[in-house]
């Protein structure tokens, strides 16, 4: 029973960063590496806040956590210190929690009922709860590989190595199936590899989740681009189900703006790559921000792990742009009550560092020098709006043109899909509309025996629904292949349907 008034005897705490100056300087994560023994007590405070709520929304797909994590129940065996329970608790319902816990925007803490009212302190610091269960769970060896306890005898292949392969990798072969898990870079790990920088989640995370699948049983082929070094025809000779989880890498580009053409323009994952490269120990990236003066276009996720890394490589200034306004500091009810996704200011420990951001404006013009190197940007504030067909449009709000330096454009304004790929042809897989690739309610494409999930099903998204696609998607192939299936599978809401729209 959970302790209904701890939130009255606790207040949230986030924990404690580094200061910005030691951050700027390594690439290590921000937070401070406090002794087990403080952060432990400091987090069990934290789980304490949990309430006995009686609608629990915040493991709620629909609004809270789309894995479904048991949320009130690790929170309160962490209240009551018993962590290995809440380890397995946590488990249970996610397989990479110290991703999530690092990672995860937080949709959880959202729909928190203690996020309904300022005076209750706010929501529940789920996700550093989250965090801790799976760092003890590691140093009391409580995360140990799970072997299967029979072989089915059938064998899966998972295109590509990010969050959801991953997790319909390891669900599959722990049902006892032959999992061969293909990525097309170096090294495995998708978007958390090469996409994420390393102060956000040093890469030694990944590499010990890695070895806990190796150990398990699964294997993993690098290096090599499904649909061309492995041809259609071998993959389906030799594997009884596929898993497409090849992610939405297909940046979206800025066509419009004139000077686009010129030198030093990006799209943000082509500064990011080399950068995570970099950290990985293959040389001096080859986009570099050390003393230029770069700006970023794109007020999300990616454009602040542009900001973060630019900061770190030395940049002479910083700037984010938004084309959208400024967002309140707290939760506008009559835009996004709760226990929605709020419609609020999100400042990102990269932001607390250096440079700046500006809302409500857009670039007009990228300014070139005499050898075709962008140099200045010519920004107008403007308003975004939709017209009569309900298009999306930016429209100028003022005369005034401010001229501001660039070195270093960087692109961060989303993505537009699936790449295009020869497996895609050979399999005989349209994409959709939106980019994406569509499946039944089973997963399964229009390529008989060939399913799909995370990011090349839903569209760029969060890592945690990564994770519960993978997971649902393994069930489905378990049950294909098998006939039925234990494994778990979170209820995904708003399946999109089989037919190319």
């Amino acid at each position: 029973m959970a302790d209904p008034y701890g939130f009255l005897k606790h207040s949230r705490a986030e924990p404690k960063k580094r200061p910005a100056a030691e951050r700027l300087s390594d690439w290590s994560e921000v937070y401070l590496d406090v002794p087990a023994e403080q952060r432990d007590a400091d987090v069990r405070a934290q789980a304490t806040r949990c309430m006995d709520c009686g609608i629990p929304f915040c493991h709620s797909g629909s609004a809270g956590c789309p894995l479904g994590n048991l949320i009130p129940e690790w929170n309160d065996l962490v209240r009551t210190g018993d962590w290995e329970l809440a380890s397995d608790r946590l488990h249970a319902t996610n397989n990479f929690p110290e991703f999530t816990g690092k990672l995860c925007p937080a949709p959880c803490e959202a729909a928190c009922v203690l996020a309904i009212s300022h005076d209750a302190g706010g929501a529940v610091a789920i996700k550093r709860v989250e965090e801790t269960i799976a760092d003890v769970s590691w140093e009391q060896g409580y995360a140990r590989p799970v072997q299967a306890q029979v072989v089915s005898g059938k064998r899966v292949a998972v295109v590509g190595s990010g969050p959801a392969g991953l997790a319909a990798a390891q669900q599959l072969t722990r049902a006892g199936h032959e999992v061969t898990v293909f990525e097309r870079d170096d090294r495995l790990g998708g978007l958390l590899r090469y996409g994420i920088p390393e102060f956000k989640m040093e890469k030694k995370v990944l590499d010990r989740r890695l070895a806990q699948l190796r150990k398990e049983g699964t294997k993993f082929v690098t290096s090599c681009e499904v649909g061309v070094d492995l041809t259609v025809d071998e993959l389906r000779s030799k594997f009884d189900a596929v898993v497409l989880a090849v992610g939405a890498l297909r940046g979206r580009d800025d066509t419009t703006t004139p000077g686009r053409e010129l030198q030093g323009i990006h799209l943000a994952m082509e500064h990011l790559v080399p950068a995570n490269r970099a950290c990985e120990g293959d040389g001096p990236p080859a986009i570099d921000a050390a003393g230029k003066h770069v700006v970023i276009i794109g007020g999300g996720d990616t454009g602040a792990d542009c900001y973060g890394t630019a900061s770190r490589q030395g940049a002479a200034s910083v700037l984010q742009l938004d084309q959208y306004p400024m967002p309140p500091s707290t939760r506008d009810d009559s835009r996004s009550p709760w226990p929605l996704w709020p419609w609020i200011l999100r400042t990102y420990a990269a932001h607390e560092e250096a440079g700046e951001r500006k809302f409500a404006v857009a670039v007009e013009k990228f300014v070139g020098d005499e050898d075709g190197h962008v140099r200045q940007i010519q920004l107008r504030k403007v308003r975004v709006e939709k017209d009569a067909t309900g298009r999306r449009q930016v429209v100028p709000t003022s005369e005034e043109v401010e001229v501001l330096p660039a070195d270093l454009v960087l692109l961060a304004i989303g993505f537009e899909g699936v790449e295009h790929m020869p497996l895609l042809d050979g399999l005989g897989i349209q994409l959709t509309s939106r980019g994406t690739i569509s499946c039944g309610s089973d997963w399964q494409t229009q390529s008989p025996g060939v399913f799909v999930c995370g990011d090349a099903h839903r569209g760029a998204s969060l890592v945690v629904w990564a994770i519960a696609e993978g997971r649902s998607v393994a069930n489905a192939v378990d049950r294909y292949l098998t006939g039925s299936s234990d494994l778990p599978s979170p209820v995904i809401p708003n399946m999109l349907p089989l037919a190319v729209v």
